[in-house]
């Protein structure tokens, strides 16, 4: 379903459109429109996901094992010398 919506753009954004218009990379400035705002909606999607993925990392974090500051640094040491050893460093 189409719906039509009146909307306002800056001199620039509506120089730009019909530029890409003209160029034939687009069929009309609704189709700039559209494509812009198919991009913004899989931008926000992709973000969510991430933001998703990232709340769902610290909760895992969060609700796993504490580590000492003495612990961490012991873990990083050996993860370090494995990945030189790893390349013959």
């Amino acid at each position: 379903m189409t719906v039509k919506a009146s909307v306002s753009i800056s001199d620039q954004q509506d120089a730009f459109a019909r530029r890409l218009v003209e160029e034939g990379r687009y069929a009309s400035l609704s189709a700039v429109v559209q494509r812009g705002l198919e991009l913004l909606r899989e931008e926000t999607e992709l973000k969510d996901a991430e933001l998703a993925a990232l709340k769902a990392l610290v909760e895992r974090r969060m609700n796993g094992p504490f580590l000492t500051a003495e612990e961490s640094d012991r873990q990083i040491e050996t993860m370090i010398a494995e990945q030189k050893k790893a390349y013959g460093l």
